[in-house]
């Protein structure tokens, strides 16, 4: 189930919602069975070799089966949510890999809905009973946990979520049930800041330091019109992530734009085009009124978003 983006609920309707914190990870679902550990993205990939330190939670359940909803975050030195520090996570197949990293930059699990327990199916029970039944469990482990929610009090929640540099916060109707699959406006997302996932269609030389590699990147999203561009990002690129991603469009390298509308002979001009793959997420000031991402600065890869899912978020 999936939030639509949106503006704090009337104070008139507060007390209909409740309110999580948005967390900024990956969103994952957990299937735990006696012996059985697994953790599925939200476009149905296996990540569990990517994060060997959760399998334990199989354990902290007791032998009980469940489905668990929720979102694997990393943190940074002052415990706050960083998506950068979660990218070197994402990709991760090798199990020794995976587990020096474990070691070095240990994620979370952070839970926030149950969708099965013990043979019961739970979607179609509230969102209040459902979080009754998560609570009642006390899933708190070294590397996950079941952040509390807040019944009411949405202007207090964005404020805390403000005041802690999240993303956002998360309104969810306290009477839905569990939609898998939709995205519903039983669950809005509020967010503090302004982002866009974005399908990588090509990249332009850097120069100076960045000499030789990527300068910036060039972005579209899907819209009536096709793949639609709406702009390059050149900043918030660390060494390690420009490194990564020449390697990975050096593979997807095509002689034509993939774009189905018109680039701009500047942003074009020796621009190197690559098939439309890889999706990622900027993070931005506005639109501007010709469709294009003002000041837009690079997050990271999203390997687990699918670009045939990649709009415009209004």
């Amino acid at each position: 189930m999936l939030a639509t983006l949106g503006e704090l609920p009337a104070a008139s309707r507060d007390s209909e919602y409740g309110y999580e914190l948005k967390w900024d990870g990956v969103r994952t679902v957990a299937y735990i069975a006696t012996g059985t550990f697994r953790l599925m993205s939200r476009n149905d990939k296996d990540v569990t070799r990517s994060y060997p330190e959760l399998t334990d939670l199989s354990i902290a359940v007791n032998d009980r089966q469940l489905v668990l909803d929720g979102e694997i975050v990393a943190f940074d030195d002052a415990g706050r949510p960083s998506f950068g520090a979660l990218q070197y996570r994402m990709h991760v197949g090798d199990p020794a890999q995976a587990r020096r990293l474990a070691a070095k930059s240990p994620v979370t699990y952070l839970l926030f809905d149950i969708l099965h327990l013990d043979g019961t199916t739970l979607t179609g029970r509230t969102y209040t009973q459902r979080r009754e039944v998560l609570d009642a469990l006390a899933l708190r482990g070294p590397r996950w946990d079941t952040p509390p929610y807040f019944a009411g009090g949405g202007s207090a929640a964005q404020s805390l979520s403000q005041t802690q540099g999240m993303e956002g916060i998360v309104a969810k109707r306290l009477d839905s049930i569990y939609e898998p699959g939709r995205r519903s406006r039983n669950w809005i997302k509020v967010k503090n800041l302004r982002t866009q996932e974005v399908i990588i269609g090509g990249w332009k030389p850097g120069q100076g330091r960045r000499g030789g590699g990527i300068g910036s990147l060039l972005l579209g999203i899907h819209g009536d019109e096709g793949l639609v561009y709406v702009g390059h990002v050149g900043t918030g690129f660390t060494d390690r992530m420009l490194a990564d991603l020449g390697e990975r469009l050096r593979g997807l390298a095509r002689e034509t734009s993939p774009f189905d509308t018109a680039v701009p002979a500047r942003d074009g001009k020796d621009a190197h085009w690559v098939g439309p793959t890889l999706v990622g997420e900027v993070a931005f000031g506005e639109w501007t009124p010709d469709g294009r991402m003002r000041h837009p600065s690079w997050r990271g890869l999203r390997p687990d978003k699918s670009p045939a899912e990649v709009r415009r978020e209004s």
